[in-house]
């Protein structure tokens, strides 16, 4: 099961993991976001769910999805069985991560002026980030600002709690993004007993989804040859 950062959805999830999945004929489990402040709890509960019915779960997620499903695993290692982490954006507490500052100001603005005002501050992205986030937070809809605001304060995994994760782990990372820094995804996979890092570009993921998905799931193939 893969989950999606903060104000983006499973559309996105599927684009960039779908085809890397299929290629290695893992199934790709990707659930809507829950509503708003539920965010968070409401995917560890569906992993819960999930692990119970299935058993062991390869789980991930990008950016604060990768945290929540690193989350899970922390607390379930018997349950499971890998971990797929693209762009991780911080360890322990958010501080000042620039994640965490950008959607605790997206949530101010979005609750203070709307999602079109929110929306024109992107401007001066690219046209696919732009089209990804008119898509997305649209379909958040009157819980756009209490997701974001779950996802600036809550914390991932440290570093220390990431070291007993033995599982395989994938790490992703884009090394020309500013608000998921290289040097968190190298300290998660420096961190994690079982893990490789693998690095692609913004402007690759502009032009093609995959690319991030690839690398992260290349990465995981080559943690699975870790003893």
């Amino acid at each position: 099961m893969l989950l999606p950062g903060t104000g983006s959805d499973e559309v996105f999830v599927r684009a960039v993991f779908g085809g890397p999945l299929r290629a290695l004929g893992v199934p790709l489990i990707a659930p809507p976001p829950p509503a708003g402040a539920a965010l968070a709890e409401g995917y560890l509960a569906t992993l819960d769910a999930l692990a119970d019915e299935h058993g062991e779960l390869l789980v991930g997620g990008i950016s604060f999805g990768a945290h929540l499903a690193a989350e899970w695993a922390v607390r379930n290692p018997g349950r499971c069985g890998g971990l797929l982490a693209a762009l991780p954006a911080w360890n322990g507490a958010p501080g000042s991560a620039p994640a965490s500052q950008a959607a605790t100001l997206t949530a101010d603005l979005v609750a203070g002026s709307g999602v079109d005002t929110a929306l024109a501050q992107a401007a001066g992205s690219p046209d696919w980030l732009r089209a990804e986030l008119d898509r997305a937070w649209r379909r958040h809809g009157d819980g756009l600002a209490g997701g974001l605001r779950v996802a600036a304060g809550r914390p991932s995994p440290t570093l220390a709690e990431l070291a007993g994760l033995t599982v395989p782990a994938g790490v992703g990372t884009c090394t020309d993004d500013p608000i998921h820094p290289t040097k968190v995804a190298a300290e998660w996979a420096a961190a994690l007993p079982r893990a490789a890092l693998g690095e692609t570009t913004l402007a690759a993921l502009g032009a093609d989804r995959e690319s991030l998905g690839r690398v992260t799931v290349l990465a995981f193939l080559r943690a699975l040859k870790t003893p």
